[in-house]
């Protein structure tokens, strides 16, 4: 146990006013690890800063001189939470025999680590933090995560149950990850596909310490998009079905039609004929536009654009 390497992934993005709070806790959770024989004192936080534009950078750097303990990676750019969290852990794969990922605004309860690691030592190569109860979210919130969850499985991905990021997994996880070439990412899902012996531990989610959100319900609507064009295929079956319901509807409405006409009961009336165009057109868009987001995947996968891009790394780095 003594000899277990952990790197603490944390992706940061704009955090200035949280970072002082909690990058101490992150210290002290490893110190009180390692005082528990659970981990080996060579074990790091890892920041990840997402091409913040406020002073986030220079604060991993200061943290960075001030403790080698505290490592810092910079994307040359803002490219989202999941690579951040894509990035920390594939640059600490070789370095490492495990890695919890956990944001940086101290919502996540930083003491399920102790469980985590011990469900590592106990066989778990993946630990899945899963929240307990939703009792800070507001009723919006608390509802349309549920439900997303719930759509997730009615589609066939298989994603665990009010899992977020909060995880840990073994580097001979992480290096099987590496194998998926996704530039889509959604880990959230990957993660569950690697296989592996896993186990999950239960937590409970605060408020945020100090500053805001940096995902509103517009990022939270893209990430669930991803999280279901990314899994499954099940949307494009949907709408086949959907088309040949409307097909076979169609074709009665035919007969009706010549049916009328043949014994001279025939309906006048445009309203009837442009309100079935409208809603046949409406659906033929819906099913284009479904279309058209697997195709988009498909060009941006074809690309084979770098996942991460590592602008600069703390002096500590190397050592």
């Amino acid at each position: 146990m003594k000899d277990t390497v952990l790197y603490i992934v944390v992706p940061c993005y704009n955090e200035e006013k949280v970072l002082p709070i909690t990058a101490p806790m992150f210290r002290q959770k490893l110190d009180g690890l390692t005082a528990q024989g659970l981990i080996s004192p060579n074990s790091r936080v890892l920041f990840v800063d997402d091409g913040s534009s406020d002073g986030t950078w220079a604060l991993i750097q200061q943290l960075s001189r001030e403790d080698p303990r505290c490592l810092g990676l910079r994307q040359s750019r803002n490219r989202g939470h999941q690579s951040s969290v894509l990035a920390g852990l594939m640059e600490s794969r070789d370095r490492c025999a495990i890695t919890i990922s956990i944001d940086c605004d101290g919502q996540d309860d930083i003491n399920a680590m102790d469980e985590m690691v011990r469900a590592y030592h106990a066989g778990s190569e993946v630990v899945y933090g899963v929240r307990g109860s939703r009792e800070t979210d507001t009723f919006f919130k608390r509802f349309t995560a549920e439900g997303f969850y719930k759509l997730l499985s009615a589609m066939g991905a298989e994603v665990v149950f009010n899992h977020a990021d909060y995880r840990l997994i073994s580097a001979r996880v992480l290096r099987e990850l590496d194998r998926f070439q996704e530039v889509n990412l959604y880990l959230r899902g990957l993660v569950p596909l690697a296989g592996f012996p896993s186990s999950s531990v239960s937590y409970e989610r605060h408020e945020r310490l100090a500053g805001k959100s940096h995902y509103p319900l517009g990022k939270m609507l893209s990430l669930a998009a991803d999280g279901v064009t990314s899994l499954s295929t099940k949307p494009l079956e949907l709408i086949t079905a959907l088309g040949i319901f409307i097909s076979l509807l169609s074709f009665a409405g035919v007969i009706w039609a010549v049916v009328m006409q043949l014994t001279g009961h025939t309906v006048a009336g445009w309203a009837s004929m442009v309100a079935i165009l409208c809603f046949v057109g409406g659906i033929q868009l819906i099913c284009l536009g479904v279309i058209g987001v697997y195709v988009g995947k498909i060009y941006m996968e074809s690309k084979h654009r770098p996942r991460y891009i590592i602008s600069e790394r703390t002096e500590n780095w190397e050592s």
